[in-house]
């Protein structure tokens, strides 16, 4: 079998897309060098991030959850057993495929969350994701980077109302404005708390000392600043801290993560069709397109985008053009606050100019290789899943892989879509 590669290149310019304003996310730190003590044996060998939740690392899920915002550079912030950390991502890099980056930082010496921070420095972007490598929340990413765009902001936390705060200690907010953090009480009682997610500009990191902790010695100064934003968000949530929940955290993730989808074809598609669409310059959405997205992201779809590109076969246009227009795809749905999860092309042909590319592949439509890839990686509800196409290759891919197809004939791609949706 002839594969293709299935990610998003990042560093593209976003030419004439992403007009509105935005900050554009491209790297997610994760804090993965904590020693896990509260979970005994569990973490004896195993670096906490590393458990397996529903047979699979915590933090592979955590990293392809975070992949369907677009982000597909990723560095972890190791300790406890790193060497562990060090394997886990240079095996996951590999099956990810070209165009992600999974690099690991690992200190020194102990020196804390803030410190393994600091002593990353020089491999931050200017603004980037920070996440705990032992919790997940599901939110809008996008609605965190339209906080840090406020003037004098330089962080924005994600943060979650519980029954019970007493556990994690309360978060104080004024508007969306962060103005202190409360300590923890042994008394039980309602609150907002800290989820564990992060978007920080660079320099908050520089106030930091080599040996600090994160939420000691920088949000509570930020706060005090007036310079830490945040959000309350009621999105899905699961920390695997604690024995206890740790054993109900594979259950709830395993339910969360199952979605139907919808397979869509790209050109002719979501664009015009006007023969090799390679370049952003060539790029044009059809009616609703965009919409069409949303819509899917709104009702709980994954979106997945599956397509011949021959073009790049018949030397109409490179694989790096391909991915570029890919990365300022993905940079305009995010600015409108839209999604595709995840992406599969074939480039492949058996009539090729280009010798590397001139070969059948079982993931050239009609066959059904990249819908049943996507199928395999992702925990698709299959009999709820659909495919939208412009081709009756389209259809006949869909039909082989087991789920339905829809003809798509013009028209407000939305409306269509809207359609389908009423009548599944």
């Amino acid at each position: 079998m002839q594969r293709a590669s299935s990610s998003w290149k990042t560093g593209a310019k976003p030419g004439r897309f992403g007009k509105a304003p935005g900050v554009i996310v491209k790297q997610a730190v994760i804090l993965c060098g904590g020693l896990g003590t509260r979970l005994g044996e569990l973490t004896a060998e195993t670096p906490k991030p590393l458990l397996e939740i529903g047979g699979v690392p915590f933090l592979e899920t955590l990293i392809r959850e975070i992949s369907r915002s677009g982000i597909r550079r990723f560095l972890l912030l190791a300790g406890h057993h790193a060497q562990r950390v060090e394997a886990f991502a240079k095996d996951l890099e590999l099956r990810l495929g070209s165009g992600y980056s999974i690099e690991v930082s690992i200190e020194s010496e102990p020196a804390g969350t803030g410190g393994a921070l600091v002593e990353a420095l020089d491999k931050l972007d200017d603004v980037f994701l920070l996440l705990n490598g032992d919790s997940f929340i599901d939110f809008p990413l996008h609605e965190l980077g339209e906080l840090v765009l406020k003037p004098g902001i330089v962080g924005a936390i994600a943060l979650r109302e519980v029954a019970d705060a007493s556990r994690y200690g309360q978060v104080a907010l004024e508007g969306e404005t962060i103005s202190r953090f409360a300590e923890k009480s042994a008394q039980r009682s309602p609150g907002v708390i800290n989820g564990g997610v992060y978007l920080l500009r660079k320099e908050a990191v520089r106030l930091l000392p080599p040996r600090s902790s994160l939420e000691r010695d920088l949000l509570p100064k930020l706060a005090s600043q007036g310079s830490l934003a945040g959000k309350v968000f009621d999105g899905f949530f699961i920390d695997i801290g604690l024995p206890e929940t740790y054993a109900e955290a594979g259950g709830q993730l395993i339910e969360h993560r199952r979605k139907p989808a919808a397979f869509l074809d790209r050109d002719g598609v979501l664009n015009r069709d006007a023969g090799h669409v390679g370049s952003v310059e060539r790029w044009e959405w059809n009616d609703g397109a965009i919409d069409a997205i949303k819509r899917l992201n709104g009702a709980g779809y994954y979106v997945f985008v599956v397509t011949n590109q021959a073009g790049i076969a018949k030397g109409k246009y490179t694989l790096n053009d391909y991915w570029c227009l890919r990365d300022s795809i993905r940079e305009e749905l995010f600015l409108a606050h839209a999604q595709i999860d995840d992406e599969r092309f074939c480039p492949f042909h058996p009539e090729a100019v280009i010798t590397e590319w001139r070969s059948a592949s079982d993931w050239r439509k009609p066959a059904p290789g990249m819908i049943n890839d996507l199928l395999e990686v992702w925990p698709v509800d299959r009999a709820a899943s659909f495919l939208i196409g412009d081709q009756p290759s389209d259809l006949e891919a869909a039909s082989r892989a087991g789920i339905r197809g829809h003809l798509y004939q013009g028209g407000n791609l939305e409306t269509f879509i809207a359609d389908i949706l009423r009548n599944s």
